[in-house]
């Protein structure tokens, strides 16, 4: 992992260990596309972000590559550990991902 990242990564665990407010539930979610690429994600409303990969409105990346599909979702302690693990996963390679996500054949 690049330096400028674990950099980023250590401040939002720091943060995350700081915050006395009730952590509220989030997801971290993996979708693969209609060409077999994977995208990441987080969302506290996994059925509204899904809808809006599907039509188009989520994001970029999954615009040209609908239909979609969840292939992996995990629960967070709130919005900065879901960031967190969101590196943490995107920095993953393919094949630890398939691994994650029990795809591997």
């Amino acid at each position: 992992m690049r330096a400028n990242y674990r950099r980023m990564l250590k401040g939002m665990q720091a943060k995350s260990k700081r915050a006395k407010k009730k952590q509220e539930s989030w997801l971290l979610y993996i979708l693969e596309c209609r060409d077999g690429s994977f995208y990441t994600g987080i969302t506290k409303d996994i059925e509204r972000r899904l809808n809006e990969h599907n039509r188009g409105s989520a994001s970029r990346y999954t615009r040209s590559r609908r239909p979609v599909r969840l292939i992996y979702q995990e629960t967070c302690r709130g919005h900065a550990a879901a960031l967190v693990r969101e590196c943490k996963v995107k920095a993953l390679s393919r094949k630890a991902k398939e691994e994650l996500v029990g795809t591997r054949s």
